[in-house]
């Protein structure tokens, strides 16, 4: 038996340049090359383990419930009076207007309210604002002109809690405004009626603990609050309690799609609202797992890259009210026809993003000293400047921001790595004046921006997160839940991991090293993929698909330093089920040299 080091495999540095460590410290499940390895427990029970699960509460985690994890919607400062206001609307007859954003938590968020009021007999109104026209929350033009339509009561969901100007108009014009949301918030709080939102800094303990929900959560249990308030006040002696549950398949999309932590919660959230989905009983949803070419109810991953992108291709490039309309439709021609068209936006957004992309990237080599990259250009589309920003943060390994200069201002978004609070510097920086607007939340964040101010803003954000950046970047590693031979990576296993899902981010998907292997065969398949087939030791072979990696240090010593030599492959076990058969696949994400 070989000595255990602290790093898992004994590899201190990788190709890809990090350490590779077991998940939770020292509990290797089933280092091959350490013949003393065992397996105390089950791989789910292990999985649940090394995501800090106590011992204790291992089942309430193996499979969450809502029953489980829901807490008391009370708990939330100003739900009860949200709660209350709402009921009041729906017994008096209101006329309501749900505002919504335009991303798919904002979508998402205005769906459920407006299904769930349409439960109870109400019908509301919904209000999207277009990206480039009117950005991001809500404008107090639009809150004024909802109230002269009509509206005596206007829900703010996934916006509004930064929105002090717009919120004083509204209040001013005679208008209720409920804010439900999850971004963060200054202390002083805008004026409205209620402000549901778990980051607001004056939380109780047990509503901060919810701070990773999607707006899309938080309205959820808005509905379940109101449902109780009137049932306090008889309004069910006569009439059905509407079902909520079949709503959590939009609970599942938005929390997915806005990258919320999949922790507590929102896993029961996800892991319920899956089921709910695979029954289709959302006419537009079931439109949209369709034009989305899924022959299987949807996975979670499905969730994020082929559902969410085409509900957010008609705020970014299209229509902003089209991901609503196609949630809400109960005409199945009306929402095949939405389906098809965000389906069609959809592709246009990716030739936009390509282009952007390129652009964009021609401005990294100018910024290698850089901790923070800020690229910016005339013309470029702001609806896919976000997806952008994301690229060239996994590109660069650095939090990245992508400008779309207008004239004499530009809009902004920005995505960070862990350990960098991008929100809370962008919030700091729209303080010390260096922002037109600005906010967000710790790996995400938009802004407006003067023209002018683009350098002083970068010199700022690299004073203040250079040393994050540095302590984030020190401490990368590769984090292993799994060590085979390749006979081991088998459709049993990958159904054994999957059980411990769903999985995202705060619930990382299980990885797996597989190894020793020598290259059988190395090439570049698509635009920048590689496909690899490694043989073992145990004379099994597989194949690794490690996307958009041809050109990094990865994909370049795969392709030409490592033939003859003996690896550890690292990254996830899938089914590939393109084919007549399922076969297991690793999605390759670093490898080392095990000689």
């Amino acid at each position: 038996m070989r000595p255990h080091t602290s790093h898992a495999l004994g590899i201190e540095r990788s190709i890809a340049g990090r350490s590779w460590r077991w998940r939770g410290g020292n509990m290797a499940l089933g280092d091959p090359a350490d013949s003393g390895a065992s397996l105390d427990h089950d791989i789910v029970t292990q999985l649940l383990l090394s995501r800090g699960v106590a011992p204790g509460d291992i089942e309430r985690h193996r499979a969450p419930t809502l029953r489980a994890f829901l807490p008391d919607p009370s708990c939330f400062a100003d739900m009860d009076i949200a709660a209350d206001r709402l009921a009041q609307a729906v017994i008096a007859g209101e006329t309501i207007t749900i505002y919504g954003d335009y991303d798919v938590d904002g979508a998402t968020s205005a769906a459920l309210l407006v299904r769930a009021l349409r439960m109870l007999g109400a019908e509301a109104g919904f209000y999207i604002p277009d990206r480039l026209l009117e950005g991001y929350g809500p404008s107090g033009e639009a809150l004024v002109a909802l109230g002269r339509k009509g509206s005596s009561l206007i829900v703010t969901v996934d916006c509004g809690a930064m929105a002090h100007e717009a919120l004083r108009q509204a209040h001013e014009a005679g208008i209720d405004v409920v804010v439900v949301d999850h971004h963060k918030c200054h202390a002083e709080l805008p004026r409205a009626v209620a402000l549901v939102n778990p980051n607001r800094l004056d939380e109780c303990d047990e509503a901060a603990a919810h701070g990773h929900l999607a707006a899309v959560g938080v309205a959820f249990l808005l509905a379940i609050a109101l449902v109780r308030t009137l049932r306090a006040q008889g309004f069910f002696a006569n009439r059905a309690e509407p079902d909520l549950i079949s709503l959590l398949d939009l609970v599942a999309l938005g929390t997915v799609a806005d990258v919320a932590a999949l922790h507590g919660l929102n896993r029961a959230f996800v892991a319920q609202g899956l089921k709910v989905m695979a029954r289709r009983g959302n006419t537009g949803m079931a439109a949209l797992i369709d034009a989305s070419r899924l022959a299987r109810s949807p996975q979670c991953s499905d969730l994020g890259f082929a559902l969410g992108p085409r509900i957010n291709a008609g705020g970014r490039v299209g229509e902003a009210t089209l991901g609503v309309r196609l949630l809400t439709t109960e005409d199945p021609d009306e929402a095949r026809a939405i389906a098809a068209q965000l389906s069609a936006l959809n592709d246009e957004r990716r030739a936009v993003e390509a282009a952007v992309q390129e652009a964009a990237e021609a401005q990294l080599s100018a910024q290698h000293n850089r901790s923070v990259v800020l690229v910016s250009g005339a013309g470029w589309h702001a609806g896919v400047i976000g997806i952008v920003a994301g690229r060239i943060k996994e590109k660069t390994g650095k939090p990245a921001l992508v400008v779309a200069l207008d004239g004499a201002q530009g809009k902004g978004s920005g995505r960070s790595i862990a350990g960098v609070d991008l929100g809370a510097a962008i919030i700091a920086a729209r303080q010390e004046g260096l922002l037109m607007a600005g906010g967000g939340h710790a790996m995400a964040a938009g802004l407006t921006v003067a023209a002018g101010g683009i350098e002083a803003l970068h010199d700022w954000l690299e004073d203040r997160l250079a040393g994050d950046v540095a302590r984030a970047s020190a401490s990368q590693e590769t984090l292993l839940d799994l060590g085979l031979a390749p006979g081991g990576l088998t459709a049993e296993l990958v159904a054994s991991l999957d059980s411990a899902g769903p999985y995202g981010v705060g619930w990382p998907g299980p990885r797996v090293a597989v190894g020793p292997v020598r290259l059988v065969g190395v090439d570049i398949v698509g635009t920048d993929h590689l496909r690899v087939i490694a043989a073992g030791e145990d004379g099994k072979s597989f194949k690794a698909i490690a996307f958009r990696a041809a050109e990094s240090p990865l994909g370049q010593t795969l392709l030409h330093g490592a033939r003859g030599r003996r690896l550890w492959l690292a990254g996830r076990a899938k089914i590939d089920d393109w084919g007549s058969v399922p076969k297991v696949e690793l999605h390759l994400e670093d490898a080392a040299f095990a000689d």
